[in-house]
């Protein structure tokens, strides 16, 4: 596993209690859209003798200049660290690694099923089908509880407006006034849901990403539809 050298160089809120972390691409670090790295930061309570690492999912396309991540914000070490670190500072990377790129045979759909930060590799995914034009069919589906949950919902909702074979279908599991300031779905994501957008639902291939509890109902709901476990892909987002 190759480990590249880094250094941060921005950050940003974008959801209630989510960050975005924005580093440096190390020069000749390549990766596929969908895959994760492992960073490492010093650790604080060891004066910066020791380290300490968190693994993310990459948000940004392989096509950006820069690396970008998120994560919900949790009264972790690393997460406290994360927050404060000066920007400037070096970190270190390893990877990629992870296996939730999308598929080559682009006459079958892509469904990705996303949960809350769980959307990051799939923000990966779609910015880079975007600007390279790729004929993948695709569809998203992204649960949050609330809008002020939903991590780079504006980015997606301008994905969508770019690439006339993307189809963004967001959902929420408590919205507040529903039909009066939410547009989108009310509810978790469903059988229901996926027939009427997606038709026949044993036609593309599935991705999920997100909390352990929200990947294994969202695989039930799939088997209960007939899809095949062979046409799944899953990753799990825990302690997140």
């Amino acid at each position: 596993m190759s480990v590249y050298q880094t250094c941060l160089i921005g950050r940003t809120k974008v959801a209630d209690g989510t960050m975005a972390f924005q580093f440096e691409k190390p020069t000749h670090f390549e990766f596929k859209p969908g895959q994760y790295i492992d960073l490492t930061i010093p650790d604080p309570e060891d004066h910066g003798s020791s380290r300490i690492t968190h693994t993310f999912s990459i948000a940004s396309s392989p096509l950006s200049a820069d690396l970008l991540v998120a994560t919900r914000m949790r009264s972790t070490l690393f997460k406290r660290t994360l927050a404060v670190l000066p920007i400037g500072s070096a970190a270190q990377i390893e990877g990629p690694m992870g296996s939730l790129h999308l598929h080559n045979d682009r006459a079958r759909p892509a469904v990705l099923l996303a949960g809350g930060i769980g959307i990051a590799p799939f923000l990966s995914i779609l910015s880079y089908a975007a600007r390279k034009k790729l004929s993948h069919p695709l569809f998203l589906f992204y649960a949050n509880r609330k809008l002020k949950d939903a991590a780079f919902i504006d980015d997606l909702w301008q994905l969508e407006r770019e690439n006339p074979r993307f189809c963004f279908v967001p959902t929420l599991t408590r919205p507040t006034n529903p039909g009066l300031s939410w547009k989108g779905r009310a509810g978790h994501i469903s059988s229901e849901m996926l027939f009427a957008q997606v038709g026949h639902v044993r036609d593309p291939i599935y991705y999920i990403a997100g909390s352990p509890d929200m990947v294994a109902a969202t695989l039930q709901t799939l088997g209960n539809a007939g899809v095949e476990a062979d046409d799944i892909r899953t990753e799990e987002f825990a302690g997140y």
